[in-house]
């Protein structure tokens, strides 16, 4: 049971992110702009400021594949956990990108009837796998390090991590967006690339994050330090 609970928590996380901010996504492409992507990087900023502060003291706050295994990797998720918690962050990206099927199919109908909905799927902006791949890994890698920092080192100021992660997810997002999508997050992509039917580089938004976060966890694990457990006491710093 308590892990079912952790499950719906990572769920809904997932569903929030996706439903926020793939729907910006969506929505600023129906009105023609008026999001703009300064609004969808914010709105992908705070979605996961906002639900990690919400369901990080239940779950861990993952919301995502590649950080759920690179947690384990490191050894700070239990391994029985890693495809529960994957299949419900799935899940949750997977249903809230049919709630805009459903829900904006209709408005894009009326007001855009010549126009495709491509629900915030990611895509780079020169149509190759590579570039997806390399910023992907390199932005997931900044975004893991973060991470790190703020749950796992008892030097850093654990109450900031909503504000540190949601503003490396912002900031990536201002400036990568554009490019390659910012998506960091393999489930993020898997909604939209489900309903939108666009899936040609996909596996550069599963390979990009994944080996990006165990980078990035492995990195933070050299530079922290060792041992983890009282290391400041220990003196190694």
């Amino acid at each position: 049971m308590n892990l079912l609970r952790k499950c719906a928590a990572e769920c809904a996380g997932a569903f929030a992110i996706v439903f926020g901010g793939c729907g910006a996504v969506a929505i600023d492409q129906i009105s023609g702009g008026a999001i703009t992507h300064v609004g969808i990087a914010t709105a992908f900023g705070l979605i996961v400021m906002t639900m990690i502060y919400a369901t990080g003291h239940i779950s861990g706050a993952r919301f995502n594949p590649a950080v759920t295994l690179a947690f384990a990797a490191t050894r700070y998720f239990p391994h029985r956990h890693i495809a529960p918690y994957i299949a419900a962050q799935c899940l949750g990206a997977l249903l809230a990108s049919g709630v805009h099927a459903l829900s904006l199919h209709p408005v894009l109908a009326r007001l855009q009837p010549d126009t495709a909905l491509n629900f915030g799927a990611t895509q780079p902006i020169d149509d190759r796998w590579l570039t997806a791949f390399t910023w992907e890994a390199l932005l997931t890698f900044f975004l893991m390090l973060v991470i790190m920092a703020v749950a796992t080192d008892f030097r850093a100021v654990g109450q900031m991590a909503g504000l540190a992660i949601g503003g490396t997810v912002w900031f990536e997002a201002m400036f990568a967006g554009p490019l390659c999508g910012a998506s960091m997050n393999p489930a993020r992509s898997l909604g939209p690339a489900a309903l939108s039917g666009e899936w040609g580089h996909f596996s550069a938004y599963v390979l990009g994050p994944v080996l990006g976060a165990l980078a990035g966890a492995f990195f933070y694990e050299f530079i922290r330090c060792h041992p983890r457990e009282d290391n400041k006491a220990k003196g190694c710093c």
